[in-house]
């Protein structure tokens, strides 16, 4: 089970770390990811870190960072100069490394909302 915390209300401009925790588990043998999704809208692909390798969608590269704590089995979102057209749902994800994320663990969802 997956756990996230983080997220709120913030001014445009502004930043905000998401976390998402193992519960009861480990994240060392996964890949985590974030996606989010805004309201009727499809979930898109925001970022993912495999090992200690990170990948990015085009929109986040250069705002948003992931990273992970194997001895916490944690993982974080760092989101930097949010803007309004940010979505507001945001959802972490495990899965083993070759699998799909669908196939694997979800975290409830993390509201961000972005002021102007």
């Amino acid at each position: 089970q997956l756990v996230q915390s983080g997220g709120g209300l913030v001014q445009a401009g502004g930043s905000l770390r998401l976390s998402c925790a193992a519960s009861g588990g480990t994240l060392n043998n996964y890949k985590l990811g974030w996606f989010r999704q805004a309201p009727g809208k499809e979930r898109e692909f925001v970022a993912r870190i495999i090992g200690a390798s990170p990948s990015y969608a085009d929109f986040a590269k250069g705002r948003f960072t992931i990273s992970r704590n194997n001895a916490r089995s944690v993982g974080y979102l760092q989101m930097n100069n949010l803007n309004p057209t940010d979505p507001d749902n945001y959802y972490c994800a495990a899965a083993l490394r070759d699998m799909p994320f669908n196939s694997g663990y979800w975290g409830q969802g993390t509201q961000v909302i972005v002021s102007s």
